[in-house]
């Protein structure tokens, strides 16, 4: 009797865990990979191996599977698997080196799927792209990834956005997670303090994605992956400070709240306080910013294997930047000027997978952002909130159609206290209350093997501006080694815009601000060639991603500088504007231990208006980019990154503006050596803009006179204090050095 209670005890432990497979991963030196991705394709079964190779996939039916091992810098390896009378598999794989990066992407698509099969291209950057130059915001990170350019839009209180093929920042979609958390108000002052030790991987989309995204996708989006907690180290720390007195901190620590709970703690502290004026302008070169954020992601395990993901981020930030003699008692007083900006953000964002045999995720997330700011004697508060949720249910049909639908809903609020929320008398306060459900559908349809046509449509219905339709087509042809990629796209985008939240320009007090009619909304349409080669050879592997692409705009939205100089008025454009250009990237590692990324992107973004074609302000026509590394024996790695612009159109004040109208070539090249002492311990210093570029010190106008006390308010040509004109940062030359620590 004793015996059988022990034999039926087992079966029944047997069936409520179902089978399960585990073992481990390793390289072809037997090696152990940690945080590999391993999963069963077209199940929610999945996990991560530990830091010492391990994977264990439990609550496994009895049926046929197909294994998927990926991890950045190997080979992806995929094979079948069957569950009959066994119910416990070890299985122990090695994975060789592949430096293609052929791992898995979600931003494309919003399903999981390998680089290489996606039919939308996206470029991925991992956390060790950054660290070859390292910076205390992904805002700076970006610069040195091709097509993409950090633009400062204020030489006094360093905010900027962030380009994308010549498209201004509100055209830039960013998210964290897959969650549209940068948006409005955060495109100018949220693209800070997110603890860069915490980032697993950075994907880019280039070209419109409205179709799966809505409003604001129409130039590209920007996802920043964080870690997952259950693969994440114990501890990291990452801290650097340079010669200009810039001290930076980034911490991650894992930890378990529950036997089935693990959570991922981030933390990101910035300070500078150093007043320095080279330029000998009487202004700060570099904004002053003491910032803190705290980031926490909590990952609950579900026995049902199913998804159950939510994270939090607060930040904090005080900056200001103005004459050198100004303190806090001078700000909103016309004695000295400071711009001096308060921000007070804070952000959730999840994923539910729902307990059914159907795969349905609701996504969510929720941000407030709060800002006290003087811009001299203008005061510009504001408060924005807003709410998003989607479900998307994902159904694979007779393996050739993996069918996904969505139903997605946002509400954003905004007030200020300027008279953009003015009511319709012009006395009271009416803040903006916007209502955007929308619904999409995206079929991608398996023609064969080698070939994939995607097709998607969006419908949303904006409580201002009525229906908006966005649809889109990709297909993707690829040879049977994979080593030639063709992909072709056509979309259409769609940006309903909200000035005083993405333009510097309009609330510095400089210039008058006026709106030349009822703004509509901005629509797009794009389409995108992309070829990808790969050529692996016994001494490199080498990986050629070339695109041309092809943007038209229709009531595009722009600020006008130059009809009078003492505005700025906003109007939809009476005309077209276009965006057309190409671009190609090189990937080369070579077996001794040198890699490089190169990059080029030549293109002309044009408005034209009553049929007079002008280029487009402060829109490079050249971008280059490149990353050269080389790892030694000892383990010291030298990075040389840097990056190279064409000329840009200025704005200029008038005919009695002396600054030239464009910018000259200019490159920002850094340099870094660093030493890893063991798994844990990394030291790293190097110098930054090694040529000491930097803008031509009367890039502000009037620095004498910032409340324009001595301009001729009767001479329309007059010229007065203002910041606009900025191309790139003030700071020149520096050093730097830091430390990095990793407890697995």
């Amino acid at each position: 009797m004793k015996y059988l209670n022990v034999i039926i005890l087992i079966f029944i432990s047997t069936v409520s865990l179902g089978q399960s497979i585990s073992g481990k991963i390793t390289d072809k030196n037997n090696n152990p990979i940690p945080y590999a991705n391993v999963y069963l394709k077209k199940t929610n079964i999945g996990t991560s191996t530990d830091e010492k190779g391990f994977y264990q996939l439990k609550n496994i039916k009895k049926e046929s599977y197909t294994l998927i091992i990926s991890s950045i810098g190997f080979k992806t390896k995929t094979l079948k698997i069957a569950f009959s009378s066994d119910d416990r598999l070890t299985k122990n794989f090695s994975l060789l080196e592949d430096n293609s990066l052929d791992e898995i992407v979600v931003s494309g698509t919003l399903r999981p799927v390998s680089k290489t099969a996606s039919p939308v291209p996206v470029e991925i950057y991992s956390e060790t792209f950054f660290k070859k130059n390292p910076t205390p915001s992904i805002f700076e990170s970006l610069q040195n990834v091709n097509g993409v350019r950090p633009q400062l839009n204020c030489n006094v209180c360093n905010t900027g956005d962030i380009h994308i093929n010549g498209l201004e920042g509100p055209y830039t979609f960013v998210l964290i997670d897959g969650m549209p958390i940068v948006s409005g108000l955060s495109t100018v002052y949220g693209l800070t303090g997110i603890p860069q030790a915490l980032i697993e991987r950075v994907e880019v989309v280039k070209g419109p994605a409205s179709t799966l995204y809505g409003s604001e996708a129409v130039g590209g989006i920007i996802n920043i992956i964080t870690k997952k907690p259950s693969n994440s180290p114990k501890l990291t720390t990452d801290t650097f400070a340079s010669s200009w007195g810039e001290v930076n901190l980034d911490v991650g620590l894992r930890y378990k709240l529950s036997e089935n709970t693990d959570a991922l703690l981030g933390v990101n502290y910035f300070n500078f306080q150093n007043r320095i004026d080279n330029n000998n302008d009487n202004f700060t070169d570099l904004t002053l910013q003491n910032r803190i954020s705290l980031f926490n992601k909590i990952n609950i395990q579900r026995k049902s294997n199913k998804v159950f993901t939510i994270a939090g981020r607060y930040v904090y930030e005080d900056r200001w930047g103005g004459e050198l003699d100004w303190e806090k008692q001078f700000r909103g007083t016309d004695v000295i000027y400071g711009e001096s900006i308060y921000t007070n953000r804070w952000e959730t964002f999840g994923t539910y997978e729902l307990p059914t045999s159907e795969n349905i995720n609701f996504q969510f997330s929720a941000n407030g952002h709060y800002q006290d700011s003087f811009y001299g004697t203008d005061a510009y508060d504001a408060e924005q909130f807003i709410a998003f949720g989607q479900f998307i249910y994902n159904k694979n049909i007779n393996k050739k159609h993996d069918l996904l639908l969505g139903l997605a809903y946002r509400y954003t609020f905004y007030d200020d206290n300027t008279f953009a929320t003015l009511d319709a008398n012009g006395i009271g306060n009416e803040p903006s209350r916007i209502h955007l459900p929308g619904v999409f559908a995206q079929d991608e349809i398996s023609i064969s093997d080698r070939k994939k046509l995607l097709l998607g449509a969006r419908l949303d219905y904006n409580s201002i501006h009525g229906s908006i339709f966005s649809p889109r087509v990709n297909y993707k042809w690829n040879s049977r080694d994979n080593s030639n990629i063709f992909r072709v796209s056509i979309g259409n985008g769609f940006r309903v815009a909200n000035v005083f939240t993405e333009d510097h320009a309009a609330l510095t007090g400089a210039r008058t601000v006026e709106f030349d009619g009822e703004l509509s909304p901005e629509t797009s349409w794009n389409g995108n060639i992309n070829y990808v080669k790969k050529i692996n050879s016994e001494n490199a592997f080498i990986t050629i991603d070339a695109s041309a692409f092809y943007t038209y705009f229709d009531n595009r939205i722009l600020p006008d500088y130059e009809t009078d100089p003492n505005k700025i008025i906003y109007a939809n454009l009476d005309g077209f504007s276009v965006s057309q250009g190409i671009s190609i990237n090189t990937d080369i590692l070579f077996t001794n231990g040198l890699s490089v990324n190169a990059g080029a992107t030549l293109m002309d973004v044009s408005v034209t208006e009553n049929s007079i074609k002008t280029r487009q302000l402060l829109t490079e026509s050249f971008s280059g980019v490149w990353s050269i590394s080389y790892r030694f024996q000892n383990n010291f790695t030298l990075d040389y990154t840097g990056n190279l612009y064409g000329p840009m159109r200025l704005p200029l004040l008038g005919p009695n503006d002396m600054r030239t109208e464009y910018s000259p070539w200019f490159s920002i090249q850094n340099i870094q050596l660093s030493k890893t002492f063991s798994n844990s311990w990394q030291v790293y210093g190097g110098v930054k803009n090694l040529l000491n570029f930097t803008p031509a010190a009367n890039s502000i106008s009037r620095p004498f006179d910032p409340f324009d006390k001595l301009v001729d308010s009767n001479d329309p040509d007059a010229l007065t204090f203002d910041p606009s004109y900025v191309y790139a940062s003030n700071q020149g030359i520096r050093a730097f050095a830091g430390i990095r620590y990793t407890l697995f």
